[in-house]
């Protein structure tokens, strides 16, 4: 992996992602050449110095953009919001539960992606997810009337936002697939302006998210299927187990067990995903304090659920994942039987997205995952006696 910082994991995960999501690398070394120094003090030092350099370059970047929209230059204005976007993200995620500003600058993520939207790509639309009195915020893209349709959810710290810029949504329109890219509870704008905390029960999310694309009408209700990445690849495989109008599932980072990866974090085993990690995973779950947390932990398992799986369903994960070791995405694999068509597939340093979720390349984990959604909705269904393929490397 690219690492900026030299030792600091956390941070270097926030460079990578931003990079492999559209940013450019001038742009993002102007961002932390300003810090560089302070990301050898940890992760946690600092991160409010982190959102101001990596705030200036988004505040050049609107100036520019706004210069461009008085131009009439729409589509280079556009491009310079998505930009911002992806950066700000970045940057917001990074910074503590309590700080006070947090909400602040998550709206402007918003306003900002929604300026990329109006700009660069209508086809997107802000929607409304109606759950239990309430809603998760999402967005819409369409890939045309009638088109099949991926639900994706994100994880511990990422936002819809991130799932936008990623690019993964672009690769499935380009493939006649339309998505629907949600902030679960726990994540995103649902925490942050909803206060919706995670739960052990996605399935009930899963299936306020299928009830509402079966009411809008322009989706083909016969092939909706999940991809959740991070922590989202324990929340996508449990809702998959028990939501049966799923069509497919993918587990993007094989969270088989986040329960155990806890007990790993405070023996200080692996990588953790963002700074001030304990004050976040207690503000996603609802916990008051570590031990309630760790007690609904060991709640976020998938041993004796993914054998309920009765569709096709894919762990991609990477060889060198610091944070979800590997065993995880082979005991899915063996656990998940009942998959008419299982794959498991590995992704090794010298091919790229060997890293969490293949940051380090994710543009390369991501068409993968993209063609392997595609050929899913497009195959009959598995012929009689079919076999389950074997766990892959480099090849599919």
């Amino acid at each position: 992996m690219f690492e900026y910082f030299p030792g600091n994991y956390v941070w270097n995960l926030g460079v990578v992602a931003a990079l492999n999501s559209g940013g450019l690398i001038d742009e993002v070394d102007r961002a932390c050449r300003p810090i560089r120094e302070l990301a050898a003090q940890g992760s946690d030092v600092g991160t409010g110095e982190f959102m101001a350099s990596w705030t200036a370059v988004v505040d050049d970047l609107v100036s520019l953009a706004a210069a461009d929209e008085a131009a009439g230059n729409l589509r280079s204005a556009g491009q310079k919001y998505f930009r911002a976007t992806n950066y700000l993200t970045q940057a917001e995620r990074m910074q503590s539960a309590h700080s006070p500003d947090r909400r602040a600058v998550y709206q402007r993520c918003l306003d900002l992606a929604q300026k990329a939207f109006d700009l660069l790509d209508p086809g997107v639309s802000r929607v409304a997810v109606p759950f239990e009195g309430t809603f998760l915020p999402a967005y819409f893209m369409s890939a045309g009337p009638g088109a099949p349709c991926m639900i994706m959810w994100n994880g511990l710290d990422s936002t819809k936002e991130h799932m936008y810029v990623s690019g993964f949504p672009q690769e499935l329109r380009e493939r006649g697939i339309s998505t629907l890219m949600v902030d679960c509870p726990g994540s995103g704008e649902a925490l942050r302006f909803g206060g919706l905390t995670a739960r052990v029960e996605t399935e009930d999310w899963a299936a306020a998210c299928v009830d509402h694309l079966l009411e809008r009408g322009d989706v083909d209700t016969s092939r909706i299927g999940l991809v959740g990445w991070s922590l989202g690849g324990y929340y996508a495989p449990r809702a998959a187990a028990f939501e049966k109008r799923l069509a497919l599932c993918v587990a993007w980072g094989a969270n088989h067990n986040w329960g155990e990866v806890q007990l790993r974090r405070l023996e200080r085993e692996g990588e953790n995903p963002v700074p001030h990690y304990w004050d976040h995973v207690m503000w996603v779950w609802g916990a008051p304090d570590i031990d309630t947390f760790i007690k609904k932990a060991a709640d976020v398992h998938l041993d004796g659920v993914v054998e309920q799986i009765t569709v096709p369903f894919l762990i991609a994960h990477g060889e060198n994942d610091r944070q979800i070791p590997l065993k995880y995405a082979h005991r899915s694999y063996e656990q998940a039987v009942a998959s008419p068509r299982r794959e498991l597939r590995i992704f090794t340093p010298a091919e790229g997205g060997a890293e969490h979720i293949g940051l380090d390349h994710l543009p390369h984990m991501s068409v993968f995952i993209a063609d392997w959604i595609a050929a899913q909705f497009a195959a009959p269904g598995p012929p009689d006696g079919a076999q389950n393929p074997g766990p892959s490397g480099t090849s599919a």
